[in-house]
């Protein structure tokens, strides 16, 4: 059987997702703070649109950089969606069900809540900054900013995420 370029393309595809899709799932976890149900559809999202680019992301200079600007893209335009807007967060969401003892140490849920009060360009730089250990040009170059951008995004992200850990600590509501 003749295998087609079509066919070359999505078996090229197949492979890429077999490989890079648990990693894409855990960056889109940090990056969604923990809301495992929206990194699942931040990913799928990332993966469509690239199918479509498949032939730009293959020429790319730095694919890794592409695919991370990809999936800050896809989180930029989720929360841009209308409903997002409409729904309000709230300090405390009991329609979440609470983790159960042993499946995430305390501090590591208290992490995520925090990361999830950060904006989402604000949140990634932070991410890529200091769970991914990008330096300040690698970081610039997945969201699409200059250098000074990333150094202003993560300051004020790390200044909120110690405010935020401040109040989880001593439970002061503000």
């Amino acid at each position: 059987m003749k295998v087609g370029r079509g066919d070359a393309r999505d078996q090229e595809f197949h492979d890429f997702v077999s490989a890079r899709r648990a990693g894409l799932v855990r960056t889109a976890t940090l990056l969604t703070g923990g809301d495992a149900h929206t990194a699942e559809d931040l990913v799928q999202t990332t993966l469509t649109r690239l199918y479509v680019a498949w032939p730009s992301f293959r020429a790319a200079r730095n694919p890794d950089g592409y695919l991370r600007r990809a999936l800050v893209n896809c989180l930029v335009d989720e929360h841009r969606r209308p409903w997002r807007r409409v729904e309000r967060s709230t300090a405390v969401t009991p329609d979440v069900e609470a983790p159960a003892a042993g499946d995430e140490p305390e501090a590591a849920g208290e992490v995520r809540r925090a990361l999830r009060e950060l904006p989402p360009r604000m949140r990634a730089a932070v991410v890529f900054r200091y769970f991914y250990e990008l330096d300040i040009a690698e970081t610039a170059d997945a969201l699409g900013c200059s250098t000074g951008t990333v150094k202003s995004q993560t300051a004020r992200g790390l200044d909120r995420l110690r405010a935020a850990l401040d109040r989880s600590v001593t439970g002061a509501v503000i």
